[in-house]
């Protein structure tokens, strides 16, 4: 039997945010992955190195996958649900979880880490980022991409201005990287066909991804998300798009200190 608008909008509504496990959505929306294949490349260089920094680390997920950590690892984290929920599962792992706010300066000296991570880091701050590499160290990151599922953004909020579709670019991410004084190595971006297949994996979608519609409230949204139930009832599901995008870039070795 087929279930009414309001069973899911009362499930998703009253679902737990804590980390950054997506699994809640198993069944109910799809979402292609990058052909790149983000965790395992990391934990390739998160083998070789020495020192590792994983920011806005979320729950931890990303990081606990990781086969091989190196002697040091240090992750960050600013939503206390999430900082608490990363420390249980990355300390028997030997990692570190420091509560930061995600605002400069990150609270490490200079060349401290080797290799510094972040997947979907919501802001990058490329000069910290190049303060706390050691001279040779990497910055490895898979980020979210210009317009990144905003089929479903402008359902909600309608057409954006052409400055607000284009943030996230790439370019300016290599612009930005290489201000900092970092080479950058390699960007790679892809779009990725994303399935929403009722309409209790939107709100739990927008709930947990904050910055797509910000403000979010399903009472705020009622007439919508009817609408959009209605739709996907009888269109089938609510497709959109995800854009990400890699990057690599290092720390010049430069002159050595005098």
């Amino acid at each position: 039997m087929a279930r009414t608008f309001e069973d899911l909008i009362t499930e998703a509504d009253a679902a737990p945010m804590e980390g950054w496990d997506f699994s809640w959505l198993e069944g109910r929306a799809t979402e292609q992955r990058p052909s790149w294949g983000y965790q395992r490349m990391m934990g390739e260089r998160m083998a070789r190195a020495a020192a590792a920094l994983d920011i806005q680390t979320g729950g931890g997920e990303v990081l606990a996958g990781v086969p091989k950590l190196p002697p040091l690892v240090v992750a960050t984290e600013s939503w206390p649900p999430n900082v608490a929920e990363a420390t249980g599962l990355l300390h028997p792992l030997g990692a570190v979880v420091v509560a930061d706010e995600d605002e400069p300066p990150l609270p490490f000296a200079d060349k401290a880490f080797d290799l510094v991570v972040s997947r979907h880091p919501v802001t990058v701050w490329w000069q910290e980022i190049a303060r706390v590499l050691t001279p040779g160290g990497t910055y490895f990151s898979q980020q979210v991409g210009p317009a990144s599922v905003f089929e479903l953004v402008e359902y909600f909020l309608g057409p954006q201005p052409e400055e607000v579709r284009r943030s996230r670019h790439p370019d300016d991410a290599r612009r930005e990287a290489e201000a900092a004084g970092l080479e950058v190595v390699e960007v790679r971006s892809e779009s990725l066909r994303t399935e929403f297949h009722d309409v209790g994996a939107v709100v739990y979608f927008l709930r947990k991804v904050i910055w797509m519609v910000p403000g979010f409230t399903v009472d705020q949204y009622r007439d919508r998300l009817l609408q959009l139930h209605d739709r996907i009832e009888s269109e089938g599901p609510f497709v959109a798009h995800t854009t990400r995008f890699l990057i690599e870039a290092r720390k010049p070795t430069g002159p050595p200190d005098a």
